[in-house]
């Protein structure tokens, strides 16, 4: 599946390749966003609401979702961040709900996308986003270092995605600060929290770490606090909550 999800991505860059000139000046002309792993700091699990109306593995969650509202939320809530989708084919996200939930709220937003070039950390900043995510699997480790400093000269942060102990290697060779451990196995599309409990010790240099990917509930988040993680990116069970605040906030357990 994500080789059928890079391909559709990589048909689309050439369009976006062809405006780099202009999504440069659009995003050095943008005021600065809000930090994003900063945001992710206290003394208890930080929470990043995810804006998510379909995925690949579990189909559509909620077609209708309103952006705005959602996330408004998850800030009700006490979420200190929110991921946006903008992945079009296979999550029926778009570049719309992300600008329009990064000026509708304070909090900094993740635009969860597939990078792999340049152009895409730059339009990302342009549409107000303070963080990108960067997926290890996708990326040689020519591409991931040339992707993190290309966040980092665009200010914005930079979210190493791994999902087993040699991808965590690799990122953290990189040189990547920020890195979050998905528990589902992209071949199978299991989820298993004992992944990111295993790949934990890993990222003991790592400023900050996010879990993703199977927190349904407190105990969960329980769990993935006892890890030593800093935060939980949390979207199918928001999403289909029937009150995503209150869930927010019992996900914001003490660390």
């Amino acid at each position: 599946m994500l080789d059928q999800i890079l391909d559709r991505t990589r048909q689309r860059l050439p369009a976006l390749l062809e405006r780099t000139d202009d999504i440069v000046r659009e995003a050095t002309e943008a005021p600065p966003p809000p930090p994003f792993a900063a945001a992710l700091s206290g003394d208890r699990l930080a929470v990043i609401g995810e804006v998510k109306r379909r995925s690949p593995s579990r189909g559509p969650l909620d077609l209708d979702l309103d952006p705005v509202a959602q996330a408004s939320q998850y800030a009700a809530g006490g979420a200190a961040g929110i991921s946006v989708l903008t992945e079009p084919e296979f999550f029926s996200g778009s570049n719309a709900d992300l600008a329009a939930v990064a000026t509708a709220t304070r909090l900094p937003v993740l635009r969860k996308d597939f990078t792999l070039e340049a152009v895409q950390i730059w339009e990302a900043r342009a549409l107000g986003a303070s963080a990108v995510l960067l997926i290890v699997a996708a990326l040689d480790d020519r591409q991931l270092r040339r992707l993190i400093e290309t966040a980092a000269d665009a200010g914005l942060d930079a979210l190493v995605e791994v999902h087993t102990t040699e991808e965590a290697s690799r990122a953290v060779d990189a040189g990547a600060t920020f890195v979050g451990v998905n528990n589902r196995d992209l071949n199978t599309f299991d989820v298993d929290l004992a992944t990111a409990e295993k790949i934990a010790p890993l990222l003991e240099g790592v400023s900050t770490t996010v879990a993703e990917s199977g927190i349904f509930g407190p105990d969960d988040a329980r769990r993935m606090a006892d890890a030593g993680y800093d935060a939980v990116l949390v979207g199918e069970a928001l999403v289909k909550a029937g009150d995503p605040a209150a869930l927010v906030t019992a996900l914001r357990v003490p660390r």
